[in-house]
């Protein structure tokens, strides 16, 4: 009898084993279901978006206004700007060519934009004019030096800062007014020779800003800058503003660059430069007028 006895213990502990060793397997396979599960949520999830950032080349006048634009952008949608290069435009366009890495070009004048696309450095189915700017001629704040006409410029005691036509739109801009007076040779504002009376005071710049300077410090007496410059920098006013018939129209196109990475992010900015109106408020604060 305690034979049978034991052998039904024996028997009832052995069932409750089993029975115990089926319920931990059942945990094990509802967890490892459960895992399972969560890495195939886990794989069919969308992966996080890359963050973008966009490399601008613009025209050295842009330098004030558009790192307050690009903050603007940054805040609100995420997109960030590498080290934004501000110089003339022809050394950007030539940057280019050298490969430089670029999402969106920004010049000063159709001319420049022009060798961009001829170079196939953007693509011509992005470029927008963008903005319009005013050619004025500046001189230190305060200072008694009057100029009431294009031809008041031959009779200024002292220099004349004007940009390097070849590189710098604005420095063109001033030889084509010029040349409405007589004081320069060529009428397109490039390849020519100023006017004796003029020749020996000219200082030339490697940016339209760098001109805007050369008045401020006193080294020049006046300099044909972009009315958007006088907003830029401190201890320069007007002192005329070049009738508009006297140069070709001051244009700023800007365009995506042909081997942008991020080209989509690019036209999306550039489309926010024009119709945001937070941003408009910013380049009117600048001086410029949308084109």
């Amino acid at each position: 009898m305690l034979k049978n006895h034991l052998t039904r213990r024996a028997f009832a502990a052995m069932g409750c084993t089993l029975m115990l060793g089926a319920a931990l397997a059942g945990c094990s396979s509802d967890t490892t279901a459960a895992q399972g599960s969560t890495q195939a949520d886990s794989g069919s999830a969308e992966p996080a978006a890359e963050s973008v950032e966009l490399q601008i080349f613009a025209a050295n006048s842009l330098e004030k206004a558009m790192p307050e634009v690009e903050a603007l952008y940054t805040e609100q949608t995420g997109v960030t700007f590498a080290d934004t290069q501000y110089k003339g435009s022809g050394d950007l366009v030539e940057q280019m060519r050298g490969g430089a890495p670029v999402d969106i070009l920004i010049t000063a004048s159709a001319g420049t934009m022009d060798d961009a696309v001829e170079g196939e450095l953007v693509d011509e189915s992005t470029r927008q004019d963008m903005f319009v700017n005013d050619l004025v001629i500046v001189r230190g704040e305060g200072s008694d030096v009057q100029i009431n006409s294009l031809e008041d410029v031959a009779n200024v005691d002292g220099s004349i800062a004007i940009g390097e036509p070849g590189a710098v739109p604005a420095g063109k801009y001033a030889n084509q007014s010029l040349a409405s007076v007589g004081l320069y040779t060529n009428a397109e504002g490039e390849g020519g020779e100023y006017a004796p009376e003029i020749a020996d005071k000219v200082s030339l710049a490697d940016k339209v800003g760098t001109a805007a300077q050369y008045v401020s410090t006193g080294d020049c007496t006046i300099g044909f800058v972009y009315t958007s410059d006088v907003y830029r920098y401190d201890g320069i006013e007007v002192a005329y503003t070049c009738p508009d018939d006297s140069h070709k129209p001051i244009v700023y196109p800007g365009a995506v660059s042909s081997t942008s990475e991020n080209a989509e992010a690019a036209a999306d900015f550039l489309e926010f430069c024009m119709t945001d109106e937070d941003a408009l408020a910013i380049w009117a604060e600048y001086g410029f007028e949308l084109a």
